[in-house]
């Protein structure tokens, strides 16, 4: 995984990117109404708390006269007045309690449904891009996207923002009512603000640097585990485990170092603060008791009670502006890149009103030129793999391509499947630009074997079924009948129940192979593509395949890249592709007697496989 996209912070607060953010909340903003209502309420409970203690002093315990908004409604009897008060504070933490639980239930709740649009409108997007867009980008980096960076956004939501709205509002209110109290002992404690305000800056700038390093070390540690954990049978078989471990060693103690800078600013900072309040307090205490002794007028014994409650709840919003501020930098950064992923353009687009293919399936490569990327060494000029293809696949004809490795035979498959767009020329169906079709229509033509089967976790059925829907399971069975694995199918505790491990790790690269070929049996293609499909076979597992081929091929137009001879020779065309450029054409005998490329290739890789092959090839094939 690249590392300077995840060291990337991005501003604090970025307008254009926060606008588009709050847009995944609108189906929901009601619910973040009712919540900042819910916010704004439970502010205005904490902060009467310590007027309450004030009147409740001042009034009935030092007997001050005291004019207050609660005067009309409190009781002139002490204990009776003690009493009213004493019930409303209770009135009041019940209401904040109340208010804090809407609050979090509901940014909870929003927050959750956000990030379940987001990644399901990240995965979507994802679903959509062309190939080339994998090769470019690492696994690791896109897993990121939907996992890490998403949960970032969603404690901003949560957690972040809520924070600091709530804090903004308690903040300014207890600073408006002790201003109201008394503004010589407000100054007096806000006389701290700027010593905080410095050390917070210190410690924001410490945190940001240790945030950063800690999640350049998680993404090397994950990018190190993924790589060490896939490879673990050449690690173990060259045992480099010693080795191994030791690399990751250093990433691992790199990590650790990050979190201990992050630990540290945070073990230095807040002692910082708490000391500053105490000095606050113990200004308040000094300079408010010493006001107090000489009867000057505006302080009383309550009004300092109520001052030191105050000066312990002002500090409090201080300490977490500076810890939300680091969570909504992080989630800036986050949102930048899913946004950039998400402003990715599809190549691989359709057309608003794509036209259909009814013909019987005939393919025609018309003068195909292809790159898939430019030259840099040759003034950006493109790296053809593909020059000036033609030929021609008819309705049922079973064609095979050969060729060196890079001549450019399994970019004839992935161009064929849409999976990248031709640069010049066009590829047809039935006389149909593929560009003008449908991509679900398109594929939904082809049935593919590769020569690297992939299965997923679940079960056998699973995998042959891929969820259609419409293969019931007597056509699965056949499918796996016809092309000789049902055997092994039913040997398993489970049969089509048995289930699939990741990749199949579980399974014999002949055994995924076999249910890759039940796969696209079962999908009734009308099409059928086959890369390489057998290389990965044994010999006896071949024999068992090729009859399935028989069947499989029968009705369809079929197109194969073969490294086995028995296939090549069963093909009604072969294709020579030599550096990007179909060179020769024809049947095997045809090929063989013009002594050219075919011939040499022949003579190299496939001559050898003639013995054990031809008591089952028929000069009728050929």
């Amino acid at each position: 995984m690249a590392q300077h996209e995840e060291e990337q912070l991005g501003k604090a607060y970025d307008s254009r990117l926060m606008k588009r953010l709050l847009g995944y909340l609108r189906p929901y903003q009601w619910q973040v109404y009712v919540a900042i209502a819910a916010i704004i309420l439970k502010a205005g409970a904490d902060v009467v708390g310590p007027v309450l203690t004030q009147v409740a002093i001042d009034k009935y315990l030092a007997k001050r006269s005291v004019s207050h908004l609660f005067d009309r409604f409190l009781s002139v009897n002490p204990l009776t007045g003690i009493g009213q008060i004493a019930g409303l504070y209770v009135i009041l933490l019940l209401l904040s309690f109340a208010f804090e639980y809407a609050q979090t239930y509901l940014m909870q709740w929003v927050g959750q449904k956000a990030m379940f649009d987001m990644r399901a409108e990240i995965f979507r997007h994802l679903q959509r891009l062309h190939i080339g867009f994998f090769d470019k980008n690492p696994v690791g980096r896109l897993v990121t996207r939907v996992t890490s960076d998403v949960d970032a956004l969603n404690e901003m939501f949560t957690s972040g923002v809520v924070s600091i709205v709530e804090d903004v509002f308690v903040l300014s209110g207890i600073m408006y009512v002790m201003l109201r109290m008394n503004w010589r002992l407000a100054l007096l404690v806000f006389a701290v603000l700027p010593i905080i305000t410095w050390a917070t800056g210190i410690f924001r700038r410490a945190v940001r640097d240790a945030y950063r390093k800690i999640r350049v070390a998680i993404a090397r540690i994950n990018s190190y585990l993924q790589e060490h954990i896939t490879g673990i049978v050449v690690l173990q078989l060259f045992n480099r485990e010693k080795r191994s471990y030791d690399k990751f060693e250093e990433v691992n103690r790199a990590h650790m170092d990050a979190f201990k800078d992050a630990i540290m600013a945070h073990a230095v900072y807040y002692p910082i603060v708490e000391f500053l309040s105490a000095v606050a307090i113990a200004s308040v205490i000094w300079f408010g008791g010493g006001q107090f002794l000489r009867n000057a007028p505006g302080i009383s014994i309550g009004i300092l009670v109520a001052f030191i409650q105050y000066s312990q709840r002002f500090f409090r919003p201080i300490q977490d502006f500076s810890e939300k501020y680091n969570i909504v930098q992080q989630a800036m950064a986050a949102c930048e890149r899913i946004f950039k992923l998400l402003d990715t353009p599809v190549e691989i687009d359709e057309l608003a009103q794509p036209k259909s293919a009814t013909g019987s399936g005939r393919i025609e490569f018309d003068h195909v030129w292809f790159a898939y990327r430019k030259d840099p060494n040759k003034n950006d000029e493109w790296d053809w793999v593909l020059r000036d293809v033609s030929f021609t696949l008819e309705p049922g004809e079973t064609v095979a391509v050969v060729g060196h490795t890079g001549a450019g035979k399994t970019t004839l498959i992935s161009l064929l499947l849409r999976f990248y767009d031709v640069q010049q020329g066009a590829i047809k169906i039935d006389g149909i630009d593929i560009r003008e079709m449908s991509l679900a229509d398109l594929r939904r033509r082809y049935g593919v074997v590769l020569q690297d089967p992939f299965l997923f976790t679940g079960t056998i059925g699973e995998n042959i079924r891929l969820g259609t829907e419409w293969i019931t399971d007597e056509q699965m069975m056949k499918a796996a009948e016809e092309v000789n694995v049902a055997e092994f199918i039913r040997s398993q505790p489970a049969g089509f129940e048995q289930g699939v491990h990741e990749r199949g790790s579980t399974l014999s690269t002949g055994q995924k192979q076999l249910i890759s070929f039940a796969r696209a049996l079962a999908h009734n293609p009308k099409i059928l593509i086959l890369d390489e499909a057998t290389s990965s076979v044994d010999t006896e597992t071949e024999f068992r395949v090729r009859a399935a081929l028989s069947k499989l091929v029968e009705g369809r137009t079929s197109l194969i890249i073969a490294h086995r001879l028995s296939t090549i020779q069963r093909a009604d065309k072969i294709i020579v592709m030599h550096k990007g450029k179909v060179r020769e054409m024809g049947s095997h005998q045809q090929l063989l007697a013009q002594r050219g490329i075919y011939y040499k290739l022949y003579q190299l890789q496939y001559k050898d496989q003639e013995l054990p092959l031809a008591p089952t090839l028929s000069p009728a094939t050929d």
